[in-house]
């Protein structure tokens, strides 16, 4: 079992920068991927991003390449999504999720997923 906890949410303007964090507790020492998803009031889940275990590898949805970085730490357990140039359209709930050998966009192939934490960008 592996336990998730997003933080770093918050109010921002347009144009501002927010650095969401998410600490896994448990059985950390399997390798597991991460993914970054988010969900608007009245819309899907969305893929927003993904890391690999090493942080070799990442992937980004179209609509937040250029502006999102994820990255890990693997020794505090903790994965991280520098969210630059925030738009009102990148309002929503931001959510972490881990599955083994798998960063990609398909929400249902993760396993553990953390409760989410709130970004509002204001315009």
């Amino acid at each position: 079992q592996v336990q998730l906890v997003e933080s770093g949410g918050g109010l921002v303007q347009a144009g501002g920068s927010l650095r969401l964090s998410c600490a896994a507790s448990g059985r950390t020492n399997s390798g597991y991927a991460m993914g970054w998803f988010r969900q608007a009031p009245g819309k899907e889940r969305e893929f927003v991003a993904g890391i690999n275990y090493s942080g070799g590898a990442t992937a980004y949805a179209d609509s937040v390449k250029g502006r999102f970085t994820a990255s890990r730490d693997n020794a505090k357990n903790t994965v991280y999504l520098q969210m630059n140039s925030l738009k009102s359209e990148d309002t929503a709930v931001y959510y972490c999720a881990a599955v083994i050998g798998y960063w990609g966009p398909a929400k249902e192939s993760y396993a553990y997923w953390g409760q989410g934490t709130q970004v509002t960008v204001s315009s």
